[in-house]
């Protein structure tokens, strides 16, 4: 019945207050939305516990925000004087209060390399002081059934007395396409088009979209909405495009006629422009798709225009009735953020073989 209340909010029948207050007071009150820093933890473990009645934790999962540990955010800000790159301290606290019996730490491949491996070797100093045992990996969304070449840092810890060891993941390549099978039932857009909420779907599902439940039973999907690009843009796109397709080349932003190029700078990021691979997997969906989607160029020409939400969405396996609340911009930048839901479920099969 909730499920039905749900579907009724995205087709905008009841108002997000409709469905707000049909969710029950426990629910709501599970979930803590908070800032963590030293001045909020005190009130942060009180609500834990208070929700805990004595039940012993078994998982703790997390990671602090990506873009400290990024080889771009390390050319913007000086790295130690970057409060985020301190949040693990808050982590371990929280390792330390409920001694878990295992926990999963996810951030991006520059945390190896950050201040030549200093901040890595911090935390598993911290950790291991606090009576774990870990062990780290790089994990890519493609080996998890995601279309999608993605590389995360996957570190799990175990309470020393528990004697585990790391779990093994099969690297298993998928068979399927994105154009092919994740966006070939999608509506076709042109720029600016798309609906917020309700787009029926154009095609049937097939075997992927099923299999993986991207389609998950219902006969709408949301937020399937293009960026307007303007006519500057839709040329460029048109170009690299034709340049993907025909010659399997990505095109250099300098290599432009003069007249389409709008940047002073054509040497730093000459690939700014990039269309998703038509026939194998997309590249690394990151936060930045919330600014432009230059980066994100539909591999469908006749449609000339960047991926929608929608389509961001199943890049990162999130399933067609997850909606992105506030604004398309936010909506990207939470995508962007994510980790994959495909890749999320076979880290948690693997943790739960553990328990």
């Amino acid at each position: 019945e909730r499920v039905d209340e749900y579907y009724e909010y995205l087709k905008g029948n009841i108002s997000r207050d409709d469905l707000w207050n049909k969710i029950p007071n426990h629910m709501i009150n599970s979930v803590i939305n908070k800032e963590i820093s030293p001045k909020t933890l005190p009130e942060i473990f009180e609500k834990i516990d208070n929700e805990l009645k004595g039940e012993e934790v078994g998982l703790v999962i997390g990671g602090p925000p990506c873009q400290a540990y990024s080889v771009a955010g390390r050319a913007r800000k000086n790295m130690e004087d970057d409060p985020r790159n301190h949040l693990y301290k808050h982590y371990v606290k929280f390792l330390n209060r409920y001694k878990k019996k295992i926990f999963v730490f996810e951030n991006v491949p520059g945390i190896l390399s950050a201040s030549n491996g200093e901040y890595l070797e911090k935390i598993f100093k911290a950790v291991k002081k606090e009576g774990y045992e870990l062990e780290k990996q790089v994990l890519n969304a493609k080996n998890f059934n995601v279309l999608q070449d993605r590389k995360r840092v996957i570190i799990i810890g175990w309470r020393k007395d528990l004697k585990l060891q790391y779990p093994k993941f099969d690297e298993k390549e998928v068979q399927f396409e994105v154009l092919k099978h994740l966006f070939s039932d999608l509506p076709k857009l042109k720029s600016g088009q798309g609906e917020w909420n309700v787009s029926k779907y154009a095609k049937k599902t097939n075997v992927y979209l099923d299999s993986t439940g991207i389609r998950n039973g219902i006969d709408f999907t949301t937020q399937h909405i293009a960026r307007f690009n303007n006519e500057n843009d839709l040329e460029i796109y048109r170009i690299a495009v034709e340049k993907w397709i025909k010659e399997n080349k990505r095109l250099n932003y300098a290599e432009l006629p003069k007249k389409l190029i709008k940047h002073s700078n054509t040497k730093t990021f000459s690939n700014r422009f990039q269309v998703v691979n038509h026939k194998g997997i997309s590249h690394t969906v990151v936060a930045h798709i919330c600014a432009d989607g230059h980066y994100y160029i539909h591999p469908d020409i006749e449609q000339n225009r960047s991926i929608t939400v929608r389509e961001a969405a199943r890049i990162q396996s999130f399933p067609d009735d997850y909606f992105f609340e506030s604004s398309r911009t936010a909506a990207f930048k939470q995508i962007g953020n994510a980790v994959p839901v495909l890749m999320a479920e076979g880290i948690a099969n693997k943790i739960k073989e553990m328990l």
